[in-house]
């Protein structure tokens, strides 16, 4: 064992049940989940954990394909993949010690009522939305009766980016080239959410209301001064009222996002991460099984190691391994 931690907390490791699987497969064929074993095959799984151990995962559905996610099965895919991983936290406690709702959101009462049937019924500790959703930013209106009911419930919304090919780099061109799409757009998707959050007021309005970001916070820790400047001179200079909604300065409300450590390690990078928003705000997560030719095995390796490099105590890697996920989602562990 490493450190000083008991055991590590994969706060966001994602994963593709049987049914759910089959399902999506059906409604758009082209689906890319075959290329990652790891995602739907449990002993392949099983067999990277056991490297890493005491190691145990907080699941999230794998990412819907926008077609899916509009499509008129959506409220019937998301029940069947929330059941199936239900059953996999039942049936396998030393290894997933919860899971994370997938919602219809293309249907806001569905969405709603399938949040709160996770949550008490399936026991999960919070809830999925990816981001763009569905072409809308993620303070529209129709949204706001979801986060007061996780507000309420003290449990947190987990935000992850999508971006497909079909989304040009330049005007001029009709697709994205070299995965810039998801390699850095995936990161732009994330600061635009987290930005419309903060100037709509919507952490000012539900003070309980916490999100995790994917990519440990995208560009916001790296870009804190400019943040900071740039929303400054644009009040002076144009006039700009952007802050109406706030009652602190806008940096204050970025600091209040949860972020996980899946960026494939980078230990200075994690570093400048824990300089803004400290270390209570980080949590371990790999992005499991995604963005690694050993098929989650690496991300592993190379995240544990850049925590285990990082110029703080073990207390603080403790809080990042385990109790920050354990506090945020009060897990049975």
């Amino acid at each position: 064992m490493m450190g000083s931690h008991s055991i590590k907390i994969d706060a966001y490791a994602h994963i593709v049940t049987p049914q759910f699987r089959a399902a999506v497969q059906k409604v758009s064929p082209r689906s890319s989940v075959d290329l990652y074993p790891a995602a739907y095959d449990l002993e392949y799984r099983f067999r990277i954990m056991d490297r890493y151990e005491p190691l145990v995962q907080v699941l999230t559905l794998w990412p819907w394909p926008p077609d899916v996610a509009c499509s008129e099965h959506a409220v019937d895919l998301a029940k069947m993949g929330n059941d199936e991983m239900a059953e996999l936290v039942f049936r396998y406690p030393d290894r997933f010690v919860a899971a994370v709702a997938c919602l219809p959101l293309n249907n806001i009462d569905a969405a709603l009522k399938e949040a709160d049937r996770a949550i008490r019924d399936l026991r999960f500790r919070g809830v999925l939305l990816h981001t763009p959703l569905n072409d809308r930013p993620l303070d529209s209106p129709e949204l706001m009766p979801l986060y007061e009911m996780m507000g309420k419930y003290n449990l947190p919304v987990f935000i992850h980016p999508v971006r497909g090919a079909d989304y040009p780099d330049y005007r001029t061109e009709k697709e994205s080239k070299y995965c810039i799409n998801s390699l850095f757009g995936w990161i732009y998707e994330t600061t635009t959410a987290m930005t419309r959050l903060v100037y709509s007021g919507i952490l000012e309005r539900y003070p309980n209301l916490k999100f995790v970001t994917h990519h440990c916070g995208a560009m916001v820790p790296y870009l804190e001064q400019r943040i900071i400047m740039f929303g400054d001179v644009h009040e002076m200079r144009n006039g700009f009222r952007y802050r109406q909604a706030l009652t602190r300065a806008p940096i204050q409300y970025f600091k209040l996002f949860y972020n996980d450590t899946a960026i494939y390690g980078n230990t200075a990078a994690l570093m400048c991460a824990h300089a803004f928003c400290g270390p209570e705000k980080l949590l371990f997560a790999c992005d499991m099984p995604y963005g690694d030719t050993e098929m989650g095995n690496r991300n592993y390796r190379q995240t544990i190691r850049a925590i285990e490099q990082m110029a703080i105590g073990d207390r603080e890697k403790k809080m990042i391994f385990e109790d920050n996920a354990r506090n945020l989602m009060n897990l049975p562990i």
